[in-house]
């Protein structure tokens, strides 16, 4: 017989109950493949179909783990003619994100083995902190790049920023002011397009160093930002 007790319904049984719904979550952010498309969607509410893309997986891949993330409340989806959109479901699920890198970093040797091995070659400097480079491109010292593709620079990004995605930066070094330090950006601190970004200004002469951190923490931050971002669902509209 069950003791009563441990029924969700009397107040000794919600403790239980209660972590069982927490764990949800974990079990639904328990792959690296959702934890990169809650990164992508903290950018912009985005097509399933562009997520597959930039992914590079099947969209059927890509479907299941937005359905999982669904069901855990992680993200919303919404239906524009032919089209799924998904969006985040709240921009604390941004500050989730951020802190589960964190802690990684601070607890997990495997993360700065990866990052020393894999990006540090590309640009092995430290990141600048954001005031910093804020404040350096007010007065006219730095060029900010935001290297990410136009659909998520047009959703957010720094005041001031110039988009040049990796993929045109070669064909578009000629905007660039020069004789005026680069500073670069993209996804969030473990994207490599500001990692390949820099390497790539640097063989042609520009100093250049990347921006600390990426447009996740910033969004948590409640840093400023531009652009027409979509809000995430449960926020107020702007």
């Amino acid at each position: 017989m069950q003791d009563p007790l441990s029924t969700p319904d009397h107040p000794a049984g919600v403790k239980p109950a209660l972590f069982e719904q927490f764990a949800r979550i974990g079990r639904a952010m328990a792959h690296g493949q959702r934890l990169e498309l809650l990164e992508l969607l903290a950018q912009a509410e985005t097509p399933v179909d562009a997520l597959a893309r930039t992914m590079n997986l099947p969209i059927a891949n890509v479907s299941q783990h937005l359905q999982q993330l669904k069901q855990a409340g992680l993200v919303q989806a919404r239906r524009e003619g032919r089209s799924i959109i998904y969006r985040l479901a709240s921009a604390r699920v941004v500050d989730l994100l951020t802190q589960m890198q964190a802690v990684a970093q601070d607890t997990l040797g495997e993360v700065d083995a990866l990052v020393q091995g894999c990006l540090a070659p590309q640009d092995a400097l430290e990141p600048v902190p954001l005031a910093e480079v804020m404040q350096r491109a007010q007065d006219g010292l730095v060029t900010i790049i935001d290297v990410r593709p136009p659909h998520e620079f047009a959703a957010a990004h720094l005041p001031g920023a110039i988009n040049l995605p990796l993929a045109d930066l070669a064909q578009r070094l000629g905007e660039l002011p020069a004789g005026r330090a680069v500073v670069a950006y993209c996804r969030g601190r473990y994207c490599v397009l500001a990692f390949e970004a820099v390497a790539r200004l640097r063989q042609a002469g520009f100093e250049a160093r990347r921006i600390e951190d990426g447009m996740p923490r910033w969004i948590a931050e409640e840093r400023t930002l531009e652009g027409a971002r979509t809000r995430y669902g449960g926020d107020n509209p702007a």
